[in-house]
């Protein structure tokens, strides 16, 4: 049976967005099961994301819904209901909860790579670009995704001006397009680590022939001296109780006049996790940095160089992957499942929507350890 007062009260927020129930607009819900009211109010962004993977609701342009979510700040207006508040609270246990553990340990260091990036490298095969670069491309000038990634990684490389017979860690590898392109468009030598056994094994076959040696290691057990330090949508998984660490680590791996680029999600304001639906399904153990948590831990540390914000260039990566997904899975279904087709749908929509509002930045930050004597000249 429908709970009147539970309807009402989602209509109600859902208006104040522009969104209907079973409206005829693309960013409309088109509801399938009545019961997702309740389930809503109860577990706000978890109890959306679980209807939607079940099939409770059908949304022809979920990116654009989301949008006009998080353009009406809706959170707000659940704060200044007393009805809603409650629940509100509730759901803000799990920031409690991420303040007071440390779920980036060494011990749960691979989770994120068994959990995500080892659900095959199928998916992310006919996801991604020629180069398998899961990180935000550089779309100044790029046409397609191709462009747009080999765009962001000559930016890199560029902007730590990467010179023959240097070496540099790529902490965070992924399936080795950085160091696949540094070592054969810069003639370094390139040791990558992440914690994805299937990022390791395809990184190791694309990478063959070069000077490049991937490993599967945890950051904070590298111990050589670099003459620069990249890491690409790696600093997401440290987790707020490890960014000094990290930065202590990378300080030690890099040589005195070495250069350290910092690629990153961030937000404009300090949080202590991600949404619990992203965290359950998509990043477990994940979190977004401010740029104030950043600097204080390169504080005594690091020197920052420059900070390049291309945030908005990520909806537009999204959308391509969102695209290619969806294009290859005819292929890819005989290996997933059609809850997980949702889920996958749901994570790079809801994602690109957060880029889109501009909730969610983009960062690409040089760091050295003891300034740049003439200064550091900018690259974009």
């Amino acid at each position: 049976m429908i709970n009147t007062r539970a309807k009402s009260a989602v209509e109600n927020l859902l208006t104040d967005a522009g969104i209907q129930l079973n409206g005829t607009h693309p960013w409309d819900l088109q509801v399938h099961n009545d019961a997702l009211y309740s389930r809503v109010l109860q577990h706000l962004d978890l109890g959306l994301g679980e209807a939607y993977m079940d099939g409770w609701f059908d949304c022809s342009k979920l990116d654009e819904f989301f949008y006009r979510i998080l353009n009406a700040k809706l959170e707000n207006k659940v704060l200044s209901n007393k009805k809603l508040l409650l629940t509100l609270l509730f759901a803000k246990l799990w920031d409690c909860k991420n303040k007071l553990f440390n779920y980036q340990t060494p011990s749960h260091a691979f989770e994120i790579g068994e959990k995500h990036y080892d659900h095959g490298n199928d998916l992310f095969e006919a996801m991604l670009d020629e180069k398998m670069t899961y990180t935000c491309g550089y779309w100044l000038n790029a046409k397609t995704l191709d462009e747009a990634q080999t765009n962001k990684l000559k930016l890199t490389c560029d902007k730590l001006y990467l010179k023959p017979g240097m070496t540099l860690l790529d902490i965070g590898c992924g399936w080795g397009s950085l160091a696949k392109y540094a070592a054969e468009n810069y003639g370094v030598s390139v040791v990558g680590v992440t914690v994805s056994k299937e990022q390791a094994e395809l990184a190791r076959k694309r990478c063959k022939g070069l000077p490049v040696e991937i490993r599967l290691q945890d950051y904070r057990d590298v111990t050589e001296k670099f003459d620069r330090i990249a890491s690409l949508g790696m600093f997401e998984h440290v987790g707020r109780k490890n960014y000094k660490t990290y930065m202590k680590v990378a300080n030690r791996c890099l040589k005195d006049d070495g250069l350290f680029l910092l690629h990153t999600i961030g937000l404009s304001t300090a949080t202590t996790g991600a949404s619990r639906w992203l965290n359950k399904y998509i990043f477990p153990n994940s979190m977004i940095p401010s740029l104030k948590q950043i600097n204080a831990a390169c504080e005594n540390i690091f020197t920052v160089e420059d900070v390049h914000n291309f945030g908005p260039d990520y909806d537009k990566t999204l959308m391509e992957w969102h695209k290619n997904f969806n294009a290859h899975w005819g292929e890819l279904k005989s290996n997933y499942s059609e809850r997980f087709f949702r889920m996958w749908n749901y994570y790079l929509l809801s994602c690109a929507a957060l880029f889109r509002v501009r909730h969610t930045q983009l960062w690409q930050i040089v760091l050295s350890k003891r300034g740049i004597p003439r200064s550091y000249q900018s690259i974009r």
